[in-house]
């Protein structure tokens, strides 16, 4: 598989591939930025929202929230799972919304599906053109500098009878505006050992390179990518928090 058919065609399968991700913490750590540097309004709209589990913990909050994904399956599901928000099939570096929001959240890393700098500006200018006064755009990303690319993560889950095991994690080449996040699905059952593998690719920038495409449009903040604490960027780890308010 390629691209982003492993989303698309095995999209039942997605919450059991997040299933170690802890989506309440996310969710209330944006809204806590929300409210110390954003405008406090409640109007939201998740980028690439998946499935819906954010948007659930947004609504749970008292938010009117709502998604954007461009894969028709996980919308299928974030309706099921969210049937009073509105989920939007759009492309999230060609969207617009009718009413602007307060908030846009970008959670999983998926601000890097914009997949080259070029889309990535649209994406961003896109996002500013949505947000109300002093709206808040709120994402983690990867510097592409520190990427280890023989490091993954995996975990394991079991489901209808049979037994997963998820695997990721990112390649860079060392040049490039061009990242991969690799993944690997393994499913096995009494009989039956079933093994998916798929290359998303991703942009690849440093964090420099992304507050500058940043800087004309947000006034910016790095933090620590620590759902738990809100804490100033260290400058050395490889994964941090944005923190963008609308000029």
């Amino acid at each position: 598989m390629s691209g982003n058919a492993l989303y698309t065609d095995l999209s039942g399968y997605y919450d059991l591939m997040c299933a170690d991700i802890d989506y309440h913490a996310q969710s209330h750590a944006v809204q806590r930025l929300q409210r110390l540097f954003g405008n406090g309004g409640f109007r939201h709209l998740d980028l690439a929202c998946g499935t819906g589990p954010h948007v659930r913990h947004f609504l749970d909050a008292g938010y009117q929230s709502s998604g954007l994904d461009i894969n028709q399956p996980m919308l299928d599901q974030a309706r099921v799972r969210c049937p009073e928000a509105e989920f939007i099939l759009q492309d999230m570096c060609h969207f617009s919304v009718e009413q602007p929001v307060d908030l846009i959240s970008c959670f999983l890393y998926s601000i890097h599906y914009a997949a080259s700098v070029e889309r990535l500006k649209r994406c961003i200018g896109k996002a500013h053109d949505a947000l109300a006064q002093d709206g808040l755009f709120c994402f983690n990303a990867v510097d592409k500098g520190r990427i280890d690319s023989g490091a993954s993560v995996s975990h394991s889950a079991e489901h209808a009878d049979a037994s997963f095991r998820f695997t990721s994690g990112w390649s860079y080449p060392g040049h490039g505006e061009r990242q991969w996040l690799k993944l690997r699905i393994q499913r096995s059952s009494t009989d039956v050992h079933q093994e998916w593998a798929d290359e998303h690719p991703m942009v690849a920038v440093t964090f420099a390179e992304l507050k500058a495409l940043l800087d004309p449009y947000f006034e910016v903040q790095l933090f620590e990518h620590d759902y738990q604490r809100i804490l100033p960027w260290d400058g050395a780890s490889g994964n941090a928090l944005f923190v963008c308010v609308k000029r």
